[in-house]
């Protein structure tokens, strides 16, 4: 489950993308992350992936010139308990002014720390696309309240706690309708994204005639859930509802199994999200179900781009890819490069107008952003907008059923949930 080093590469695919020599400058994009996270991490290596793949194929056309990506990655330590947003800035700060990137890719991820550089863009003129962590809708509603100062900033990604929260009931309601599941128990981490989500989660339960049986908040580094699990099989509970990003949810997991609970597992859990999870628990995650936000962060088919996206990033970097960044990351660079394409100049002006006019067939569905806010526009149709993904772990793998566009199988239930 530890990261990788991401600059050595390696894995299946062996070392780097051959690249042609150049000539020409390159254009420098910034990608701020925390590094040591998951969600930093994966967005580097689906960023790195895409620069190589557009490198290897000629580069980018800037008027009549054919120019490489060049990426300085930051560790901006957003996501580290303690860590000031003030770091953050000065990270951002640095990449503007010390390795004069042009734009800006990935982070911060943490939302205080990426509204927080809302203002650093608009000083520099420097067009950014958010492209993992940063839940809050503040996000996009700052940037439309505040267009003119605020047109820089652009999110590509459908992680956003309203959205999340809607496509998570979307599959409470197939659970029922599926298979009759009402009793609800929630487990959630005791951080405040984790607590929130918990919350709407538990109102929405209500709203929709679920019955909610407990709601239990944890620490961070918890190592003992059955006091919970055993309150939440007194009351029959039939779905177990977890928001949790540390990775004591295999131990979770595990003891979800050894008591042989009559329910199902589902939510949001970054360390069941990754490929290795299976070995990590022990196969005790069989049957979770897990949201892992946009599609093509687990193998799925949802447009052409999105298998050969899998296969590319298993090949460079020798595992499935890992989590929500993953996806999001690699369309950034791809968006940004048919921008920068139509718009024929580095101009950040010109590049915002050619962003807000972009329609593009990606990875996770067609991607266009709405013109005052520049979220990224979701749907559960390819065609129509950027798709979400959830997976059940099946047998060691992870299979995709829902959205059903780009599901590669169906979703099962325990079978000790059947005795």
């Amino acid at each position: 489950m530890d990261r990788k080093s991401v600059e050595g590469g390696g894995g299946a695919g062996g070392g780097a993308l051959a690249v042609p020599a150049w000539a020409a400058k390159p254009i420098k994009l910034g990608a701020p992350l925390s590094t040591a996270y998951l969600y930093g991490w994966d967005a580097e290596r689906g960023i790195r992936l895409a620069v190589e793949e557009i490198n290897a194929a000629g580069g980018v056309k800037v008027g009549g010139e054919m120019r490489p990506f060049e990426v300085e990655v930051i560790d901006t330590r957003d996501l580290e308990p303690g860590v000031p947003v003030d770091d953050a800035i000065k990270a951002v700060e640095k990449l503007i002014l010390q390795h004069k990137v042009d734009f800006l890719v990935g982070g911060p991820v943490r939302s205080e720390a990426a509204l927080a550089v809302l203002d650093l863009l608009s000083r520099y003129k420097k067009v950014s696309i958010v492209s993992t962590g940063v839940l809050s809708p503040a996000y996009h509603k700052t940037i439309a309240k505040n267009y003119d100062k605020y047109k820089y900033a652009f999110r590509i990604s459908n992680e956003i706690v309203n959205i999340i929260v809607n496509e998570i009931m979307a599959v409470f309601k197939k659970l029922r309708n599926d298979f009759g599941l009402e009793r609800v128990y929630i487990m959630v981490q005791d951080v405040a994204h984790a607590r929130k989500s918990g919350e709407v989660v538990e109102k929405f339960l209500k709203k929709a005639g679920f019955t909610v049986l407990g709601h239990d908040v944890y620490p961070t580094g918890n190592t003992d859930f059955a006091p919970g699990l055993l309150k939440a099989r007194k009351g029959d509970a039939q779905i177990l509802f977890i928001f949790m990003d540390m990775p004591e949810t295999a131990i979770l997991l595990k003891q979800w199994k050894n008591f042989r609970m009559k329910c199902v597992p589902f939510g949001f859990m970054s360390a069941a999200e990754q490929p290795g999870f299976w070995k990590a628990s022990n196969g005790n995650c069989e049957y979770t179900i897990v949201d892992v936000i946009n599609g093509g962060n687990a193998p799925a088919e949802i447009t052409p781009w999105t298998m050969k996206f899998v296969n590319a990033y298993k090949k460079r970097w020798g595992l499935e890819p890992e989590g929500y960044g993953t996806s999001s990351s690699y369309m950034a660079v791809y968006a940004l490069k048919d921008a920068i394409e139509r718009a024929g100049t580095l101009d950040p002006d010109a590049v915002v107008k050619a962003l807000e006019t972009i329609d593009l067939m990606g990875v996770y569905g067609r991607i266009r952003f709405d013109p005052k806010s520049h979220q990224v526009i979701p749907s559960t149709d390819p065609d129509k907008g950027a798709i979400s993904g959830f997976f059940q772990w099946q047998d060691g793998k992870r299979v995709v059923f829902w959205p059903k566009a780009g599901a590669m199988g169906t979703l099962k239930l325990p079978p000790w949930m059947k005795e």
